[in-house]
């Protein structure tokens, strides 16, 4: 009996049922951590003086280290490399929002071969590839998920009021009260899921992505204090806060499996999705740059990964040049997983690496590109050895410059023709499937009604709580309708839960009231569609209805003053198939 998953665009070929089941059982699980905006030198056994990790230095210790690896430069684009194996301009995530923060719908993702495999799989904190149906977790191969919405709490795709304590987050598609800090609820959820299994069950892989310690840096003073006292500033003590209690929590998750009896035959990873957003306010490990940028700092991350069953050999370093895109082809050899009869990778499987054999890859070439939303010149390095080819002009030796202090393109002009060859080769094969569109489906049973966000638009930037508030960003969303009939399309200013008038401002954590517009009037435009309508005083949300016909189509929205210019989009617009 054959098998396929369908979906997504996305063909497997499955061995039989039987066999699978026979497999289950000497099949490692698989558990990946993955910290938001810790860098490299944001742990105590990387150097850094003042931030203490005793749970992760211990992690450290039982691990093997991949001292030269790389992510992405900013989170989306590492999300996105992580669990497809590709180059995030090469399957489509390759932003943190700006409409291309979603995985195109036919490339397979870890999860998707996952759960073709045989495993039970589950995702748990942070996501941020896609709020909105093709591209939530639950479309992307993960059978149980919980999560807040795009880069995190506080986000414009987050729920209405969420402050990182006793939040409401979205349990397979349905918006649910969870009591607790974030990041121990993440835990907390992990620890319940793996703690159920038993012995003869399928394999699981849980992905536990935490928004920690991204800003807002929030976290309970008892994690926090202890930096305040050694001088650091508030900002610094609570970002380190979150820091240790990830690392308390870390120490939660490895007691929980010993005590399971699960630590011995599954794979534990842990790393991060860039450099450290705090900068050069915090140690750095002797790096230049950080988070968003192209140099050592912003996108050399750490890796440790712990399997005592796997045969690996000793905890070590391994001071071989990787990337994330590694990780899903590593575990699939590891993990004996299917491969999908459209899979494409950009990263290579390390197995071989881990028995002594790195002759396949010690001279590869890779390239670290993304859209940087905020420099966009500032977005590419090109890696060979030790060598840093940086925004395609400055060329670093990490073997004798550490901390890229010195440019010596000048002193090696082969090396950096070699690289800027390389480049544009990569460049010549990746951009035709950048170019590729990214479409939201309307009326489609998996999500009806769907609510369209702002940070999936394509436009002006629109992610955050200072652009929502600015309320001047006007964008458009690329859709496909999947079933022809009557739609309703209702366009807020405002997140729908705050039920905050159009025209009012919105009052935010720190007690500031910001962010009125003068709204007079609202504007769709869909296809042939183009209607405006005049709204009144306390109006919380404007409704259209439309009759679509099925395939692609382009929706606009925009509130207008009473002379009918436009001041902004509508940061919602909530879609549904009504007939």
């Amino acid at each position: 009996m054959m098998g396929s998953l369908a979906g997504a665009g996305v063909a497997f070929s499955l061995v039989s049922c039987k066999h699978a089941e026979k497999e289950w059982e000497a099949r490692p699980n698989v558990i990946i951590v993955l910290t938001d905006d810790q860098g490299y030198g944001d742990l105590s056994v990387h150097g850094n003086p003042v931030l203490q990790t005793p749970q992760l230095d211990r992690l450290h210790d039982q691990s093997i280290r991949l001292t030269d690896f790389h992510s992405a430069p900013m989170s989306t684009p590492t999300r996105g490399q992580l669990i497809t194996g590709r180059d995030c301009k090469d399957n489509g995530a390759s932003a943190v929002c700006l409409g291309r923060s979603m995985i195109r719908e036919e490339v397979p993702t870890m999860a998707d071969i996952f759960s073709a495999s045989g495993y039970q799989t589950a995702q748990f904190g942070k996501w941020h590839l896609g709020d909105s149906y093709p591209y939530r977790p639950q479309d992307r191969g993960f059978q149980e998920t919980v999560h807040h919405g795009a880069w995190g709490i506080t986000s414009i795709a987050d729920y209405f009021g969420n402050t990182y304590w006793n939040d409401t987050y979205n349990h397979n598609g349905v918006w649910e009260k969870y009591e607790g800090y974030c990041t121990d609820v993440w835990f907390d959820l992990t620890l319940d899921y793996i703690s159920k299994w038993k012995e003869g069950d399928k394999p699981f892989f849980v992905y536990l992505a935490t928004n920690c310690p991204h800003g807002p840096h929030l976290v309970d003073d008892v994690y926090s204090d202890p930096y305040l006292e050694k001088g650091m500033d508030e900002t610094t003590a609570k970002f380190f806060g979150q820091i240790a209690n990830i690392d308390e929590n870390m120490g939660r998750l490895m007691e929980t499996m010993d005590q399971a009896g699960l630590t011995d035959n599954t794979i534990l990873i842990y790393m991060t999705d860039n450099g450290t957003v705090q900068g050069h306010n915090v140690f750095n490990a002797g790096m230049r740059g950080h988070k968003t940028e192209p140099y050592e700092g912003g996108h050399r991350v750490p890796l440790f990964i712990r399997w005592p069953d796997g045969d690996l050999g000793k905890p070590r370093d391994i001071d071989l040049l990787t990337q994330c895109q590694d990780i899903l082809p590593t575990l699939m050899d590891w993990c004996r997983l299917e491969k999908p009869e459209n899979l494409e990778l950009d990263g290579s499987s390390l197995a071989p690496v881990f028995k002594g054999d790195d002759s396949g890859l010690d001279d590869r070439i890779l390239v670290v590109e993304y859209d940087n939303p905020y420099r966009p010149q500032e977005n590419l390095a090109v890696m060979w050895k030790k060598w840093r080819l940086v925004m395609d002009k400055e060329l670093y030796n990490l073997s004798t410059d550490p901390g890229q202090t010195t440019d010596v393109s000048a002193q090696y002009p082969e090396v950096v023709e070699k690289l800027k060859q390389h480049y544009k080769e990569w460049r010549e094969k990746t951009m035709p499937d950048y170019e590729k569109p990214r479409y939201i489906h309307l009326g489609n049973e998996k999500q009806n009604p769907l609510m369209l966000y702002s940070s999936d638009w394509q436009g002006s930037y629109a992610d955050n709580l200072g652009n929502l508030l600015a309320g001047n960003r006007i964008g458009y969303w690329d859709v496909i309708v999947d079933t022809p009939g009557n739609y309703e399309f209702t366009l807020s200013r405002w997140h729908p839960a705050g039920n905050i008038p159009l025209n009012d401002p919105m009052e935010d954590r720190h007690g500031r009231v910001r962010g009125a517009v003068p709204i007079a009037k609202a504007r769709l435009k869909v296809g042939s569609y183009d209607q405006t309508i005049v709204t009144s005083p306390g109006q919380t949300e404007v409704k259209f209805t439309v009759e679509l016909e099925k395939g692609v189509q382009v929706v606009e929205t925009w509130f207008l003053d009473k002379d009918g210019k436009p001041i902004c989009s509508a940061y919602y617009t909530k879609v549904e198939r009504i007939k």
